[in-house]
């Protein structure tokens, strides 16, 4: 990637993702593959007057890890990790896998008892919302977005707008015009989904729009909130497979009922899908609606952080609910499952139609082009 870039990024991430802060511990980990960016962030806490504390993983160490530890090793969070996490004001995490189907034959089991072991660090890391998680772009990563490495790197770098003079600027304009929305999400009580493929029905009464602008996710561009619990009735196909621990599970469906998940297929990984819906009681509800509003993010790259940004798409997440957004759902899941609305696709809010074929109507929301 270019060097102005990586600069940029770095700076990007320390003063305004996470605006650290003089005499802040922030964690810094990401994969050795991701070595020039983490090396770049480094040097920029530094300047910021931040403590930094280092951690970088090497290549196959996760499948390493699935294949040889024993039942407790899987089950059993580090009491170290629990201290750092408490400690830590802040944590900065890079993607970069050197291989994303890894994982494809660890046993799907002993994947939950690691998810439901770190549950309690990932609480706390949440809860302190200071956290900013980024995509460093990789070979393995170009391949799965069928890009060129050349052409990713490009990819990554305009969805953060480090093809701009001012990165930072650009992203705080983002950000007044994605409030909108968030604020409309948290007037509204009820928020159809429609399509020839889908009819499903959420009650968002009384819960928080969140204005999700690139503190968090770098890059950014949707507006968030978690629905009422046993609110979602109907069915949804997703357009995109979720790629998570080394699979992909594509064709998804959903059926809802009181908002639980009653009836689940897949035409890739049907049983997976099902082994994760099973992860705890928590599991088939709904934790999140996401609206995406990067629209400069066209690609589908089978990447959660770059997809669910997709402009003109939305995301229902199964899982862990947002207590900023008032959700109420426990689970030490959460998975985003992408429809695509630009084609044949409405969303309304109360009734209204607001957005058709992925392009916002609503003179209000004008501004998310």
């Amino acid at each position: 990637m270019k060097t102005d870039w990586i600069e940029k990024w770095a700076k990007l991430l320390v003063r305004y993702s996470l605006e650290v802060e003089k005499g802040s511990v922030i964690k810094l980990r990401g994969p050795v593959a991701a070595g020039e960016l983490i090396t770049k962030v480094y040097e920029e806490l530094l300047r910021a007057g931040a403590f930094p504390r280092v951690s970088a993983q090497l290549p196959g160490m996760s499948e390493i890890f699935f294949k040889n530890a024993n039942k407790e090793q899987l089950s059993t969070l580090s009491p170290i990790d629990l201290y750092e996490a408490k400690k830590i004001d802040g944590i900065i995490s890079i993607g970069g896998q050197n291989n994303t189907r890894e994982l494809s034959a660890i046993d799907p089991a002993k994947q939950v008892m690691t998810m439901k072991a770190s549950k309690q660090l990932s609480d706390i890391i949440l809860k302190k919302d200071n956290w900013v998680i980024t995509l460093f772009p990789t070979a393995a990563h170009a391949q799965d977005a069928q890009m060129s490495v050349a052409d990713f790197e490009e990819f990554v770098g305009k969805a953060m707008f480090l093809d701009k003079a001012n990165p930072i600027s650009a992203w705080k304009t983002l950000s007044r015009n994605q409030q909108k929305l968030a604020d409309r999400l948290t007037k509204t009580k009820k928020v159809r989904i429609l399509s020839p493929d889908t009819d499903i029905t959420l009650n968002i009464t009384g819960r928080k729009g969140v204005n999700s602008d690139g503190h968090r996710n770098m890059p950014s561009g949707e507006a968030f909130t978690s629905p009422v619990e046993n609110s979602a009735i109907g069915y949804i196909c997703y357009t995109y497979p979720v790629v998570a621990y080394g699979r992909e599970i594509s064709g998804i469906r959903l059926e809802f009922s009181e908002g639980k998940v009653v009836k689940c297929n897949a035409d890739k990984n049907e049983l997976f899908l099902k082994k994760m819906l099973d992860t705890d009681k928590g599991a088939r509800f709904l934790g999140e609606l996401g609206i995406g509003t990067n629209y400069g993010i066209q690609k589908f790259i089978k990447n959660i952080l770059f997809d669910e940004k997709i402009g003109g798409s939305i995301h229902l997440a199964v899982g862990k609910s947002f207590d900023d957004c008032g959700g109420k759902n426990k689970s030490a899941l959460h998975w985003d499952m992408i429809k695509d609305l630009r084609k044949d696709g409405e969303l309304y809010f109360d009734g209204k139609l607001i957005q058709k074929g992925g392009k916002f109507i609503a003179k209000d929301l004008a501004g998310l082009k």
